[in-house]
């Protein structure tokens, strides 16, 4: 499914994958694409690899800070989910890109540097939360500008790769 218009011109939830974390746990993820040409936008690509409970997490930070704006539902968790089950997948997925798709074209919520970080950074949940906050070593900018060329890895190593714009 894909959006077109003069800020983000193309956009997409897609391809979910299976972990298996241990014995008994799983969890699936879902790339998010995102080729626009927003001035709000630090890279004009990018492709990043989300699980559901992320979502969650973005959306409870949005509401946070979006008292006026009525955001939109994530399409809701179910336990039994199967990725066997393409009924399911294909809700879940569509569910997934109306909910950013909303995002995305309200003015108000693009402030938000946790969502340019969530789209555009491999940085965990955790470390997401620490970079908005100013309490890395790198900033939003260069989190977003690293992301996928190994440039920061953990807290530890914030140095850039000589491939990355600083």
């Amino acid at each position: 499914m894909l959006t077109q218009d003069k800020e983000i011109s193309i956009f997409c939830v897609r391809e979910p994958r299976l972990h298996k974390d241990g014995r008994w746990h799983t969890h699936v993820d879902y790339e998010i694409c995102l080729h626009t040409n927003s001035l709000c936008f630090r890279k004009k690509t990018s492709s990043v690899r989300r699980r559901y409970s992320e979502f969650v997490w973005l959306r409870h930070c949005l509401e946070q800070n979006a008292f006026i704006i009525d955001l939109p539902k994530l399409p809701p968790w179910n336990p039994f989910f199967s990725l066997k089950n393409t009924e399911q997948v294909i809700q879940r997925i569509n569910g997934l890109q109306k909910f950013l798709e909303i995002v995305l074209h309200a003015p108000l919520l693009l402030s938000d540097s946790r969502l340019h970080l969530f789209l555009q950074s491999d940085l965990s949940i955790t470390e997401i939360a620490r970079c908005a906050v100013g309490k890395t070593r790198y900033t939003v900018a260069e989190a977003i500008q690293c992301s996928r060329t190994g440039c920061i890895r953990s807290e530890e190593k914030v140095s850039c790769d000589s491939d990355c714009e600083r």
